[in-house]
C-alpha cells in the first residue's frame, strides 16, 4: 500500500502562492495537492460570513486609458458598515491569483509570508464586525492591529468607534503599501481619530517607542504558523499598556492544534487569556448555517473556518 505523506503547513503556504503565480499551468502533482491547499486556505467562498455588505467600486481618477500593470492587479471594494448613518469604507486590495515573482523576493528578504496579499480572510471580517458590535470598548482608546493584511478591521475601528488612535500594522512592506493607500482613501471617515500605518515585524527588538502603549490590540487569524507564535506572544506582551486595564482581542480558528499551541506560549509569557466559542449571536447563527447544510461556503469546517474569540490580558 502506498504511503501518503501529508504536506507541511509551510509547503502548503507556498503552494497557495505558486497556484496564484501559475493559475493556468497546473501540473498533475498540483492537481493532486489542490485538496490539501484548499484545506489550508478555506477561501473558496469569497464572501466569508457575509456580515458586512460590499460591492465593487470605481477608483477616483479612472479613465479610458489602459491601466498600469499594478492597477490591473488591484480591485477597489466599497463596504457599507451596518451601523447608524451607514458609513462607507473603500478598500484597495489585490485581485486573487495575481501574485508574481517579486512577492517571493519580498517574502525572502523580510522573512514574512504572503498571506496578507492572497485575499481578505474571513476572520478579518468577523473581527471587524465584532468591533462594530462593541464600539464602546474602543472609545478614547489607543488601538493597534497586528498582521492586519489590508487593514479592514483597523479601518472599521477608526471610522466607527471614536478611538483616540488606531495603528494598522503588518510585517510585509507590500501589505503596508496597501494599508497606506486605504488609510488615505478613507481620511474623511475618521473624525478625530488619529490613524497611522506601521511596518512591524513581530520579532523586532527595537520597539521602545511603542512598548507599553496600547489599550487594545486586535488581530485575526494570526496563529496558524507555529514558527511565529513566540514572537507574536512577546510582541503582545510588550505592546499592552501596563498598568492596565488593557487587552488583546484575537479572532482565530483552532486549525488543528495551532491555536492551543499559541495559548501555551501565551501562558508561558505570564499572560492571562480566555477563549469564547459563542460570542456573537449573528456570527454564531451563520456558522451554524454553514455547519448544517448552507452550501454557499463549500468545504466549510468549524476547525479551520470558525474563529474563536481569544482575549489576552497582562
Amino acid at each position: 500500500m502506498e504511503k501518503t505523506t501529508k504536506a507541511s503547513p509551510s509547503s502548503l503556504r507556498w503552494s497557495i502562492l505558486r497556484r496564484a503565480l501559475l493559475p493556468h499551468r497546473l501540473s498533475q502533482d498540483d492537481e493532486q495537492s489542490r485538496a490539501d491547499v484548499d484545506h489550508v486556505s478555506r477561501r473558496k467562498n469569497s464572501r466569508g460570513f457575509n456580515l458586512i455588505p460590499f460591492e465593487a467600486a470605481t477608483q477616483q481618477g479612472d479613465s479610458a486609458s489602459s491601466p498600469s500593470t499594478a492597477e490591473a492587479r488591484r480591485a477597489v471594494v466599497r463596504y457599507t458598515l451596518p451601523v447608524d448613518n451607514c458609513p462607507r469604507l473603500l478598500l484597495t486590495q489585490r485581485l486573487e491569483n495575481q501574485a508574481d515573482l517579486h512577492d517571493f523576493e519580498i517574502c525572502n528578504m523580510y522573512n514574512v509570508d504572503n498571506t496578507g496579499l492572497v485575499c481578505p480572510w474571513p476572520s478579518e471580517e468577523v473581527l471587524a464586525y465584532f468591533c462594530l458590535s462593541h464600539a464602546d470598548m474602543f472609545r478614547c482608546k489607543k488601538v493597534i492591529e497586528l498582521g492586519s493584511g489590508y487593514g479592514f478591521a483597523g479601518l472599521v475601528i477608526a471610522a466607527a468607534t471614536e478611538a483616540s488612535e488606531v495603528v494598522i500594522s503588518d510585517g510585509n512592506p507590500q501589505v503596508v503599501d496597501y494599508i497606506k493607500c486605504n488609510i488615505d482613501a478613507n481620511l474623511k471617515m475618521f473624525g478625530g481619530t488619529k490613524v497611522m500605518p506601521m511596518m512591524l515585524h513581530w520579532n523586532q527588538t527595537e520597539v521602545s517607542e511603542i512598548t507599553n502603549s496600547y489599550d487594545i490590540i486586535v488581530a485575526s487569524d494570526c496563529t496558524f504558523f507555529k514558527e511565529f507564535h513566540s514572537d507574536l506572544a512577546r510582541m503582545i506582551k510588550s505592546l499592552l499598556k501596563r498598568p492596565g486595564p488593557s487587552e488583546s482581542i484575537l479572532l482565530s480558528p483552532k486549525r488543528g492544534d495551532s491555536l492551543d499551541k499559541f495559548l501555551d506560549v501565551i501562558a508561558k509569557e505570564g499572560l492571562l487569556f480566555s477563549v469564547t466559542e459563542n460570542y456573537d449571536s449573528e456570527i454564531w447563527k451563520r456558522h451554524q448555517g454553514f455547519v448544517n447544510g448552507d452550501d454557499s461556503w463549500p468545504g466549510y469546517e468549524k476547525d479551520h473556518c470558525y474563529p474563536l474569540l481569544v482575549r489576552i490580558m497582562p
